[in-house]
């Protein structure tokens, strides 16, 4: 049992904001999410809500999935892409298209689109230095369109804000036709819609045919950049966490810390394809099974501390596990540690927050800040 460390009043301020990205998006979601954590599997009917952390990790590495089922990431992922491709793949099919994601995401590829989300940060952050104020929540925005383009080699037609906004659309349009419960009217058209025009932009311009496989990417990027980032930075403002942010040292601890807090993907839905069973309890093949991501990582309960960080083991949560770690995982503690080393200096608060109540994944609107 992990121990919970005393919460300060700046914690619980910094925790109250942050409730709100989800009370205020996804209210029956969260409400579900909250009312059953308490244990670490809980069935309704022909669902399974997972929320403990070795419960979570035995579903994702023990656990057959059936990864083209429909409201499932893997199901979402085949609409957007038209089949075939990450999500959904199976054998060698699957391992070779995750081995060149990671491959363009690895090190060498990071260090190729340093330079680009540096750039973004540099000029869009200058104001602070003025006195004036910065909504970091279209600084998000530009940074993952920014790097997207220059990951997926975009024809210069399409601009990383407009590339940045298609995405999101498509992302929202995804996730609500896909969250639990019954779909809205004409959700599925307008999901197809939103993938559509995303997919145009991306292969319009010089780009490669792969559109499918391009927008799926843009959609995870974007998505899990502009929800995350700004949330950060919150928590650091709200928490008074600047001071570990400014050391070299501690920082890169404070980044898996708060990318734990944050979890970009807070829910992942999945469907079991075959009986099973994992921390004692009995999983039925066609289970629609809800990992939340944020319990098991203890995001609700263990505030950021790089001082007294929780087990890698458990803060790598948030990426999946096993076969199903996330790719992006070395992109996003990268571009978060460059942001949290841009502001640390600077030393931003809160000026307004507006939450995104449409959003794929919980996120602000707006996340104002200014000179303290």
């Amino acid at each position: 049992m992990i121990p919970r460390p005393p919460v300060s009043r700046a914690l619980a301020r910094a925790r109250r904001r942050d409730r709100r990205v989800y009370t205020c998006s996804h209210p029956a979601l969260f409400a579900l999410m909250a009312a059953t954590r308490r244990r670490p599997f809980v069935r309704l009917g022909g669902a399974v809500l997972v929320h403990g952390t070795d419960a979570y990790r035995q579903v994702l590495t023990r656990v057959p999935l059936d990864r083209t089922a429909a409201g499932t990431t893997g199901g979402a992922a085949r609409e957007l892409s038209g089949g075939g491709l990450l999500f959904d793949q199976e054998g060698d099919r699957h391992r070779d298209a995750r081995r060149s994601v990671a491959e363009g995401l690895g090190a060498a590829g990071v260090a190729r689109l340093r330079p680009v989300w540096r750039a973004v940060l540099d000029r869009r952050l200058a104001p602070l230095d003025s006195g004036r104020t910065v909504d970091l929540v279209p600084v998000a925005r530009e940074l993952a369109g920014a790097t997207v383009c220059a990951l997926l080699g975009t024809g210069t037609g399409v601009g990383p804000a407009e590339l940045a906004a298609a995405a999101g659309h498509a992302a929202a349009a995804a996730v609500r036709d896909h969250l639990p419960g019954p779909r809205r009217p004409g959700s599925g058209r307008a999901a197809a819609e939103a993938a559509a025009r995303l997919e145009s932009l991306l292969t319009a311009d010089g780009g490669a045919p792969d559109g499918g496989l391009r927008a799926m990417l843009a959609v995870a990027a974007v998505s899990t950049t502009v929800a995350a980032l700004p949330r950060a930075a919150a928590w650091c403002a709200d928490a008074g966490l600047w001071d570990q942010a400014a050391d070299d040292l501690l920082r890169p601890v404070l980044v898996t810390e708060l990318l734990r807090i944050t979890a970009p993907s807070p829910l992942l839905p999945r469907v079991a394809a075959a009986e099973a069973t994992a921390g004692g309890c009995p999983v039925r093949g066609g289970d629609r099974l809800l990992l939340v991501a944020r319990h098991a990582a203890r995001a609700h309960d263990i505030p950021p501390d790089a001082r007294r960080p929780v087990a890698p083991a458990v803060s790598q949560l948030v990426f999946g596990a096993g076969p199903h770690a996330c790719p992006g995982a070395r992109l996003a503690r990268a571009q978060l540690d460059d942001v949290l080393a841009a502001l640390a200096p600077r030393r931003p608060v809160v000026v307004r927050a507006r939450v995104d109540r449409r959003a794929a994944l919980p996120s602000w609107r707006m996340l104002v800040v200014g000179s303290s």
